[in-house]
């Protein structure tokens, strides 16, 4: 299916405005390809009849279906495990040390694009295997992502079993439990994790962000490489504003903030941390 350079430039310019992914030249075929999904969902004969129901009061409603189908979600069970070693081997036990002349009553940990689940889900596993079943310092985990669809599929936590194969065996025998019936060879987040996870629908360039109190730590992985360098710089100031002093942003192995501005400080590639007014 072909799109034309006119519809493609109104597909781009509602896509930005809406999420700020910018899409590039290179992505017409990507995005031919996906509206044909949306296309058959709406029964609609063409990209130019999907571009005129959009700009009707109707077609409003279709824009965060549009985004959805934009959107790459790919994860995994600890994706980028270099991240997760250093939450156990190095952030956590600076945070423990800390939290009591910082005065924190609990660890708040934010997944900002957590997609299906699998980000924040893995985030949970490391804070409970190190913190265990009955934590001195509470914790929990804030998980946002733009998408409605793949919210769905995290709030439900139910994943194949190639999902849950590349973590040990004991680990996935601990935190989910097998399915069975019309859901055997599923595996489904056991409830005491899931319930440390809260999930909610973000986009994180629209409006002020909703919540009260700071992070000791946010996962934001693989979202600025969608981003203009002007919404790099955004995003990377509005999460370093949502960081305790000396709080710890960690981002995708792939992006890189050497080009963009930013109060940060680079701990390792991948880990920044905001200053500490209080340390040495």
């Amino acid at each position: 299916m072909v799109i034309s350079a006119s519809d493609y430039h109104f597909i781009r310019e509602l896509v930005y405005r809406h999420s700020r992914i910018a899409l590039g030249p290179d992505k017409k075929e990507l995005v031919s390809a996906r509206l044909g999904k949306r296309m058959r969902a709406r029964q609609l004969p063409s990209i130019g009849t999907y571009c005129q129901f959009l700009k009707t009061a109707e077609g409003a409603e279709e824009i965060g279906n549009l985004i959805d189908a934009i959107s790459t979600n790919h994860t995994f069970f600890f994706r980028e495990e270099a991240h997760f070693k250093a939450l156990r081997e190095q952030i956590l036990p600076e945070l423990e040390e800390r939290r009591v002349q910082m005065r924190w009553p609990a660890l708040r940990v934010w997944s900002a694009a957590c997609s299906s689940g699998e980000e924040p889900y893995s985030i949970a596993i490391t804070l409970d295997q190190h913190f265990g079943a009955a934590p001195s310092w509470p914790w929990s985990i804030q998980a946002t992502d733009i998408s409605h669809r793949v919210l769905e599929q995290a709030r439900q936590g139910i994943y194949p079993a190639q999902a849950v194969a590349r973590m040990p065996v004991n680990t996935a025998k601990l935190y989910f439990s097998s399915g069975y019936g019309p859901q055997e060879g599923n595996h489904r987040v056991r409830p005491a994790l899931a319930s440390r996870v809260r999930f909610s629908r973000l986009n994180l360039l629209d409006g002020p962000l909703p919540f009260n109190e700071p992070f000791q730590v946010i996962f934001c992985r693989n979202v600025m490489i969608y981003f203009d360098r002007a919404t790099q710089e955004e995003l990377i100031a509005r999460l370093s504003r949502m960081l305790v002093p000396g709080g710890w942003l960690l981002v995708g192995h792939s992006e890189s903030l050497s080009t963009i501005r930013h109060t940060l400080k680079m701990v390792r590639p991948a880990i920044y941390r905001t200053p500490n007014p209080f340390s040495r």
